[in-house]
């Protein structure tokens, strides 16, 4: 029944591939294909599978969503219904979870718990919520143990809900979406297994692609506004980004607006993290590098004393990942874009209540005496059959979260987004929603988290993927 549903709904809409803003660049190389909702409703075939793919100039036998790097960029607006029809292609278990966006953790939603064997079709089926934010937000599977593997071999894809939330000059200015993945490649092109230190370190490859491509050029146009859309989705690399020699200015972390622009020398990402950045045309007409700086997440020292410093940014010189070329022509002579005031206003970002109940999260090293892993939030690894967290819908709380630990744990919660209070006692000066939050080595972070809507069980972990899968996670029931 479930088929023949989908199938006759796939009739009534047409489900083809549409060219939106981010086509627009003419320098954008192999932009992902874009599917966006009509009528209400977004519905489409997705397959996981393995095969040859192009990476710039190198071929990779990678994990694709329909055999491309990365996968379909999915444009949906408040209210719509997404119905997916996912086929697993793959040797092992899948699934998919949607990074970010505020959807039931139950169903046919957005269930963690859920699994796909190889050769299996499943149905997603849900509906964006009406208040829904406009936001960026992203989809990669999510079986515990095999999670790192199946991102860092390609499987990713980015989400845009679009809604009449954001201020007209955010939707007018040109954009494009930039999916940073890392890659470590043979000669073959066939994606290496990690040595042992770095699968306890986490995985991390000296190959790095902006859409799949090597060093992307992008177009900004002089007098126009160019809004770059990134997405952090390594498994483990944390990326600190700066644009060389020209302005940009933060205008939403983690998909959600900020209540104004707020100008950046540099951005750090950690896996699973999205920065939207405006980048006005008003420099001298050149070409501009996005530049990857060297960023340590703890592991230098250790990585140089077992000379493992293969995939270590700390051995690395700054590197281009993309460029900014200025047009020939301005924006409004293009015909591809109009001049767009800098916005001054963005929203409001809600202040929260005083919480109900604060609770402490630690994040460790050690050894869970049942399960053996290795990476531990308050004691324990991650149990398949325990509720570590039970939370009320409709209450607000704070959460403690300490990093014992001298390595980055970028921490994750599913369903729900939060609010950064502070950083070792010292308030947080940027007020911003998030579903990602980087705990640096021996940092304790305090986070607001209000839970709305839905009930049912989920999960929180360290985004750092090898840790998650080495049991760096926990259950979260919402009742």
């Amino acid at each position: 029944m479930e088929r023949r549903r989908f199938l006759s709904l796939m009739a009534a809409v047409a489900g083809m591939p549409l060219v939106g803003r981010c086509a627009r660049l003419a320098n954008t190389p192999t932009t992902p294909t874009i599917y966006r909702s009509e009528g209400g409703l977004l519905a489409i075939d997705l397959t996981a599978s393995l095969g040859r793919v192009s990476l710039g100039e190198r071929s990779a036998e990678l994990m694709t969503y329909n055999q491309q790097i990365p996968g379909p960029q999915l444009e949906v607006r408040p209210g719509d219904r997404v119905q997916i029809r996912f086929t697993n292609a793959l040797d092992q278990p899948t699934n998919l979870h949607y990074h970010g966006l505020h959807l039931p953790p139950t169903g046919l939603a957005d269930d963690p718990f859920r699994t796909v064997v190889p050769g299996e079709t499943a149905l997603y089926d849900f509906q964006i919520p009406d208040q829904h934010p406009s936001g960026f937000f992203w989809y990669h599977p999510h079986v515990h143990g095999l999670v790192a593997s199946q991102v860092f071999h390609g499987l990713a894809g980015t989400i845009l809900v679009r809604g009449k939330d954001e201020p007209p000059e955010l939707q007018a200015a040109q954009e494009a979406v930039l999916v940073l993945q890392d890659f470590d490649l043979d000669r073959q092109g066939n994606v290496q297994e990690p040595t042992p230190p770095f699968r306890m370190w986490g995985r991390q490859g000296d190959l790095i692609t902006v859409n799949g491509q090597l060093h992307p050029r992008f177009d900004v146009f002089a007098g126009g506004l160019l809004r770059l859309r990134i997405l952090n989705a390594s498994a483990s690399r944390v990326y600190q980004l700066q644009l060389a020699d020209h302005p940009w200015w933060l205008v939403a972390t983690d998909g959600r607006s900020l209540a104004a622009p707020v100008a950046q020398d540099s951005v750090v990402l950690a896996p699973g993290e999205r920065a939207d950045l405006l980048v006005p045309g008003d420099q001298p007409p050149d070409s501009y590098a996005l530049l990857s700086l060297p960023y340590d997440r703890g592991i230098a020292a250790m990585a140089k004393s077992m000379g493992q410093n293969h995939g270590t940014d700390t051995t690395e010189e700054p590197q281009t990942i993309a460029t900014l070329d200025y047009a020939g022509t301005t924006a409004s002579e293009s015909g591809t874009s109009m001049l767009v005031n800098f916005p001054t206003a963005l929203g409001t970002v809600e202040t929260l209540p005083e919480p109900a109940i604060v609770r402490e999260f630690v994040f460790d090293h050690g050894i869970d005496p049942e399960t053996r892993d290795p990476f531990l939030i308050n004691g324990r690894a991650f149990g398949h059959h325990r509720i570590d967290t039970q939370v009320n819908v409709g209450t607000v709380e704070d959460w403690v979260l300490v990093n014992k630990a001298g390595m980055d744990h970028p921490f994750h919660l599913h369903t729900n987004w939060f609010q950064v209070v502070s950083h070792n006692g010292q308030p947080e000066p940027l007020p911003a929603w998030r579903d990602t939050v980087n705990l640096r080595p021996y940092e304790t972070v305090r986070i607001r988290i209000p839970f709305r809507d839905f009930a049912g069980k989920t999960v929180y972990h360290c985004h750092l993927l090898d840790h998650e899968d080495q049991g760096m996670m926990g259950i979260i029931e919402m009742v």
